[in-house]
């Protein structure tokens, strides 16, 4: 390991360029020379081993002669993944616990191990369902992954998937989130040599092994491996029933008695995931056992979320993930208090005769009145949109992607845009076989997502072209991962103006070169102003989303709530910030450096909102912030004001 890092650190002195094949060349030949396997030296092994020999032996580093400069090269070049934080923080994905759903989509997945919708295969619930689904065990896990793979984890944004959140109860939507904020306000990363937070606690358990003899020397040893939070909670679902021990000494989750019969009864259409699940899980004495320990009140939540304003690794955005016709100005209150800065929303389409055929019973003035309710609270709004439904066709899917992202009543902030792909055990299925549903040529679908892409406008992002499941989860339908890439390549020198296109990603940014642009558009209950930073080239290094509500939609909403006994988080005279992201390798708080973020950009954005809000006659605004941007819109002015931070025009 040694010799590869000098070897890197000698090339870079040199002034030459240490790609991915360079660096695998250094592999194969340290490899050959200690006449080992390759794995021993794989690049995941490298950035571990250069962090605890800098932690932990410091006169051998300093051997090394790494400056400052030298040592940022060199972490470009051993970072695994370098676009998990390019877009300024880090994400971490979690997912909830299998749960009834309320709609009945003929494409939608039917996988009893998962929530509706979501394959046990896919990467984010593989890792849900080895940690039993538990919040704070997901949450441990990918800090300790990013962790390992060199990213900064100080800025965190938290994603929570599982269909349609306003379904759960509300007891377990308060413990779900207070156990992803305890995660991480403990530092619950695997390994001291990777988490100062756990330092202190297991060196004073080793000098109390020292004084009392051997017989916790064993229990010291583990504690440098996994933090005592997960432990705690590892053990609580070893007693529920839920979790056990492998010969290996690993731990993995019990499946509930009868789910493998119950599979093949929905795959056959014997039955439905709602019938299956009740069989399953309701009649689960440890799934019973568990969700006694899953409950919490405000209290508990509010603390946790006051100790992640000043905590190494500060949410700075929670995203939920509903239906259209879940959001009601209540269900969104009650987000709000949950600390949600985003919603995600499954639309898929905005033609109504197609949302039937699928089994998608919603009206398009529902989504409309979804996306309004949504931008009166301030949540950035990340809808999905599939092409190649069953009934649809290339034409009419270009035109019902122009008019969702055009059209007044919806132009989302984000998209997923990927294609209806067909799996085993869904409605879709017998329509594959009559031949009622055929999946596009790569030819034709590869047209439609170019042309859904240059119809993208400025202000919206499209987030992904895929989901994560295995090719061989899908029966027909697109198989290739780098679908997104296949599209790009195509728009090679096209006037693509959707954001993920132009992000500085990872590349330095001259700050000189930039100017803001203002993007005005309207919908029908605000006037939205999207502010960017843009380079000569058009490239993208920071946002803000502004909102100008209308009065009479705010009054309205108001009365809404008054009818329910609750009050409204906003006055008429209060404009709204929605977002403020400024992009760059996510850098960790406190540091300095050439990329966008800590430039003043984002406070620059603020002050130009300010007056733009200012100039429209609004006497306030405020900022929907996450918990641990609480502190940073306290610099810029703002004060903590009910669900929101205000500041006076």
């Amino acid at each position: 390991m040694e010799d590869i890092i000098v070897q890197i650190l000698e090339k870079l002195r040199a002034g030459e360029t240490v790609d991915d094949r360079a660096l695998v060349k250094l592999v194969h030949a340290a490899a050959k020379r200690a006449g080992g396997d390759k794995r021993a030296f794989a690049k995941r092994r490298l950035l571990p081993f250069y962090q605890r020999v800098k932690r932990e032996e410091p006169d051998r580093w300093r051997t090394w002669g790494v400056t400052p400069e030298l040592e940022e090269r060199l972490l470009k070049v051993l970072r695994m993944k370098p676009r998990r934080s390019a877009s300024g923080v880090a994400t971490i994905t979690v997912i909830t616990k299998p749960w009834p759903c309320g709609g009945s989509c003929v494409f939608c997945p039917n996988d009893l191990r998962m929530p509706k919708s979501y394959l046990a295969d896919e990467p984010a619930c593989a890792r849900a369902e080895q940690a039993c689904f538990d919040p704070y065990l997901q949450v441990s896990a990918r800090l300790t992954a990013l962790t390992q793979m060199g990213h900064a984890t100080d800025k965190i944004e938290l994603i929570v998937l599982g269909g349609t959140w306003s379904d759960y109860p509300e007891v377990y939507q308060i413990w779900f989130v207070k156990e992803l904020f305890r995660a991480l306000n403990d530092g619950a990363v695997a390994g001291v040599a990777a988490n100062p937070l756990l330092r202190g606690f297991v060196e004073a358990r080793g000098e109390q092994a020292e004084s009392k003899g051997d017989e916790d020397a064993e229990d010291t040893q583990a504690l440098n491996a996994t933090p005592p939070g997960v432990r705690a909670r590892r053990a609580e679902l070893v007693a529920c029933g839920l979790m056990a021990t492998t010969s290996q000494g690993s731990y993995e989750m019990v499946l509930p008695d009868g789910l493998t019969q119950e599979q093949a009864a929905i795959d056959a259409g014997k039955t439905s995931y709602n019938v299956a699940y009740r069989r399953v899980y309701g009649c689960s004495a440890a799934w019973a056992r568990a969700a006694e320990h899953q409950r919490a009140t405000f209290e508990e939540l509010e603390h946790e979320q006051h100790i992640n304003e000043q905590a190494h690794h500060r949410v700075v955005g929670l995203v939920m993930e509903t239906r259209p016709d879940a959001i009601t100005p209540e269900a969104l209150l009650l987000m709000r208090r949950l600390g949600a800065t985003k919603i995600q929303m499954g639309v898929q389409s905005t033609d109504e005769r197609l949302l039937a055929i699928n089994g998608r019973h919603m009206k398009s003035a529902q989504i409309g009145r979804a996306f309004s309710l949504l931008r009166l609270f301030g949540f950035k709004i990340h809808a999905h949109a599939m092409v190649n439904l069953l009934g649809a066709t290339p034409e009419q899917d270009k035109a019902d992607y122009a008019r969702f992202v055009n059209d007044r009543p919806f132009q989302p902030d984000e998209i997923k845009l990927y294609p209806c792909a067909l799996i085993e055990g869904t409605g879709l299925v017998a329509h594959y076989r009559d031949g009622s549903w055929r999946p596009y040529t790569e030819e034709e679908l590869l047209d439609v997502l170019c042309a859904d892409v240059l119809a993208t406008p400025a202000f919206t992002r499209v987030s992904r072209m895929i989901r994560d499941f295995s090719s061989g989860d899908i029966v027909a339908g697109n198989k290739k991962p780098n679908l997104r890439q296949l599209v790009e390549n195509r728009l090679a020198g096209k006037p693509v103006r959707e954001i993920r296109f132009r992000e500085i990603s990872t590349t330095q940014v001259e700050i000189d070169c930039l100017r803001m642009e203002v993007v005005p558009y309207e919908t029908p209950c605000t006037s939205e102003r999207f502010l960017q930073w843009v380079t000569p080239e058009g490239r993208i290094a920071g946002f803000l989303r502004l909102s100008l509500p209308q009065r009479v939609a705010q009054e309205e909403v108001a009365r809404e709530l008054v009818q329910v006994g609750q009050a409204a988080p906003f006055a008429p005279d209060e404009a709204m910030i929605r977002e403020v992201h400024v992009y760059g390798m996510a850098t960790r708080v406190g540091e300095e450096g050439r990329a966008a973020q800590h430039q003043g950009l984002g406070r620059k954005l603020v002050e130009r909102a300010c007056e733009l809000a200012r100039e429209a006659g609004y006497t306030r605004i405020n900022v929907i912030s996450a918990v641990g941007t609480r502190a940073y819109y306290r610099q810029l002015g703002f004060e903590d004001h009910g669900l929101y931070q205000q500041r006076r025009l």
